[in-house]
């Protein structure tokens, strides 16, 4: 019997519930949260948090504090995460989007989640995985984030919908409820550094789906 893929992603979705349960998951302010999903590009989380705390430092933790910022000194502070004078420019570019369409970062949450998602892909260097992380984590929007864990989850689960097909999917299975969303992307990114990445796929929960 074929079992479809609405059934998969429901079943990986309930196994890593139970598996894990509830996770303490990037608990930062909206402002962090922004920050963090530009500086995490490429790098490990662990030099995103050092890049953090130097930001916070420097009062350059903000929205409103890094568009007014010389670019040198958030260069400074973000060194450690790798290409970060691409990540300096690419933080200025999402500050001054914040500002000049809005105003303040506290006035985005008046702004429906598409037409938020659709100015924050319009800055450069940010891609779809990068804005629903922001909406997701920062905006509390039910926008599911598909990432390379995701993916490889579900393709070892047998879901062989295209990505761009993945992230409508998942919508339809969740329950439209932000912490769902945020805890189901939580429980995604552990579960494959936990087996993906140590290449323990004869421990796999999941594998028995692929059939």
């Amino acid at each position: 019997m074929l079992v479809s893929s609405s059934v998969k992603v429901r079943h990986i979705v309930r196994s890593l519930a139970g598996h894990y349960g509830t996770i303490a998951w990037w608990p930062g302010d909206t402002d962090e949260v922004m920050i963090g999903a530009i500086l995490t590009q490429q790098t490990r989380w662990e030099n995103v948090e050092r890049a953090l705390l130097e930001l916070q430092e420097r009062q350059l933790n903000t929205m409103h504090s890094l568009f007014s910022a010389d670019k040198q000194d958030i260069e400074d502070a973000i060194r450690c995460t790798g290409f970060f004078r691409i990540k300096a420019q690419r933080l200025q570019s999402l500050a001054s989007h914040v500002m000049e369409s809005y105003g303040s970062v506290d006035r985005m949450r008046q702004i429906p989640t598409e037409k938020l998602r659709e100015g924050l892909l319009s800055v450069k260097g940010i891609g779809e995985e990068t804005a629903d992380s922001i909406l997701c984590f920062g905006f509390l929007r039910t926008s599911f984030v598909i990432d390379a864990y995701t993916e490889k989850i579900v393709r070892c689960a047998g879901v062989q919908e295209k990505r761009q097909e993945l992230k409508p999917l998942f919508e339809k299975v969740l329950a439209c409820d932000p912490e769902v969303y945020r805890q189901t992307h939580a429980h995604m990114v552990e579960y494959a550094k936990e087996f993906c990445g140590k290449k323990r796929c004869s421990e796999c929960i999941l594998v028995n789906l692929n059939g």
